[in-house]
């Protein structure tokens, strides 16, 4: 036994795991073993360090190189360990506690569970074990962490996220049957970032300083961060999926959002811009209306209370005029009273026609469903029978998989088709009354008092899908779902009679 001279020593804990935790090997169970150690050899416990088993690589990376300076700045000789699994478990690990003993023979490393000291002068057989040690630590993380991601692998193949909750999820159930399950408090504020960005009308900056407005936190507390929200934006868990490896798979959780919306987004993120359409202060119309004559933005300014648009310029235009906010608007009242139903009994026609066809459109959904549905057995009872091939060896692996995958998509399909069939009759009810109505209010939402430039903006951005100044004069395309009104609502407004209403509409 080595002659200890300077007495001063640190204990440094870890629990590897929380199973091990839970069997007893608590964090409080090493540190009493360890005192106890220090107290019967007359060391002086200075410092402990202690790494929970919630802790990443990173943070073990930190707490180890933290304790290692602090051993040499402190000028402590003696490191107090349980196990050697329990300092190091890489071989880089291992060389930088050799490197530090060997730099003074007062210094020592105890492992007391397994009654071994490491030290410079170390036997060349106790450097053996030490070596050996080490490695087999070094094997049992590496095979630890090829469980963990056949575990995980076999998790998302079943449908389910292996990790932590996701914010607007909340985690359900006992261990190794942990579910995400919608969070009813952070939910919408998850749905409404989506909803806000596929508008256009926000880039993140601007959603982020919205949220925090409104209230959204993160797991820690903390308002939602940039690169947080984006993160969100990107991640195809909220509508229904499970990005994993670069590869997507089909989650069994509930999704907050449509498959379409997320789409929606992903094209919105894609896009070039510098800055977003507007600001806290902007004008209405900036960065939604081009110049036919170069196609540059029209650029807004206010001049005496009044907001005046003109052409950029940044390309040779011979557009030089300006026009009043006011000429632009009576423009837009024309176009949004020409898609408008024109009093409250068209307006109850269209719902009362919507109603009708929704009941044939329930009758199909299920007739397609059924046969969806026996598509949806015919792939079950492919990737059964495949299975039992590989298992039997009829089947070579190679065959399997690329089998496996090509059943795995169709049933994924089939799946989307019955959700699109199985909840698409009281949307395309719910949608058709609420494109209605915002025609027929879109006027009176705009010149509202109570409406906010942002309130105008989104409006324009439902009604319009682009808009064009050539020389006082306003080109417009609608929206799908407005240019679906233009071609119709002309004929449904000229008649007050329901018979024509249904020919014409139907």
């Amino acid at each position: 036994m080595p002659i200890l001279i300077n007495k001063k020593c640190i204990i440094y804990c870890r629990v590897p795991s929380k199973e091990q935790e839970d069997r007893g090997y608590s964090l409080e169970a090493q540190e009493g073993l360890l005192k106890g150690y220090a107290e019967n050899k007359s060391l002086d416990v200075v410092k402990i360090f202690k790494i929970t088993e919630s802790a990443s690589g990173k943070q073990i990376r930190k707490i180890f190189n933290e304790m290692l300076r602090h051993v040499k700045k402190s000028k402590i000789s003696i490191i107090l360990c349980e196990k050697i699994d329990r300092l190091t478990r890489n071989l880089k690990d291992g060389a930088t506690v050799s490197d530090w003993l060997n730099e003074d023979e007062i210094r020592e490393v105890h492992f007391v569970k397994e009654n071994f000291i490491v030290n410079k002068n170390t036997r060349a057989h106790e450097n053996l074990v030490w070596d050996m040690k080490v490695a087999i630590a070094r094997f049992y993380t590496n095979n630890l962490s090829e469980e963990v991601k056949k575990g995980q692998k076999a998790k998302i193949e079943s449908g389910w996220m292996p990790m932590g909750a996701k914010l607007g999820y909340k985690i359900s159930g006992e261990q190794g049957h942990k579910m995400q399950l919608i969070d009813e408090k952070t939910a919408p504020f998850i749905k409404r970032i989506f909803e806000l960005y596929s508008t256009g009308n926000y880039t993140i900056s601007q959603l982020v300083r919205k949220m925090e407005d409104e209230g959204l936190k993160n797991t820690t507390g903390k308002p939602l961060g940039h690169s947080s929200l984006h993160m969100i934006l990107s991640n195809p868990f909220y509508c229904g999926s499970i990005r994993w490896n670069g590869e997507i798979y089909r989650g069994k959780h509930e999704p907050i959002i449509s498959e379409e919306i997320f789409d929606e987004v992903q094209d919105k993120l894609k896009r070039k811009l510098k800055a977003g359409k507007f600001n806290t202060h902007t004008h209405v119309f900036k960065g939604m209306i081009k110049c036919g004559h170069c196609g540059c933005l029209i650029t807004w300014e206010t001049q005496k209370g009044h907001h005046y648009g003109h052409c950029k310029g940044f390309k040779p235009c011979d557009n030089k005029d300006y026009i009043r906010q006011e000429k632009i608007e009576e423009q837009i009242f024309d176009l949004l009273v020409k898609v408008a139903p024109k009093n409250e009994r068209v307006l109850a026609w269209i719902k009362k026609a919507l109603k009708d066809s929704l009941k044939d459109k329930v009758e199909y959904s299920k007739e397609k469903i059924e046969a969806l549905k026996k598509g949806l057995i015919l792939m079950e009872n492919r990737l059964d029978k495949i299975y039992e091939d590989k298992l039997d060896g009829v089947i070579s692996a190679e065959f399997f998989n690329k089998k496996f995958k090509e059943y795995t998509a169709e049933k994924e399909k089939i799946n989307k088709e019955m959700s699109k069939f199985s909840q698409g009759g009281n949307e395309y009810y719910e949608a058709g009354i609420a494109i209605h109505d915002l025609a027929y209010r879109a006027k009176d939402i705009y010149l509202s008092n109570k409406a906010t430039d942002d309130d105008r903006r989104l409006l324009l951005s439902y009604a319009f899908s682009k808009m064009t100044l050539t020389n006082g004069i306003l080109t417009t395309e609608y929206s799908p779902a407005f240019e679906f009104l233009s071609k119709f609502m002309d004929r449904l407004n000229a008649t007050s009679e329901p018979v024509f209403f249904g020919s014409y509409y139907r």
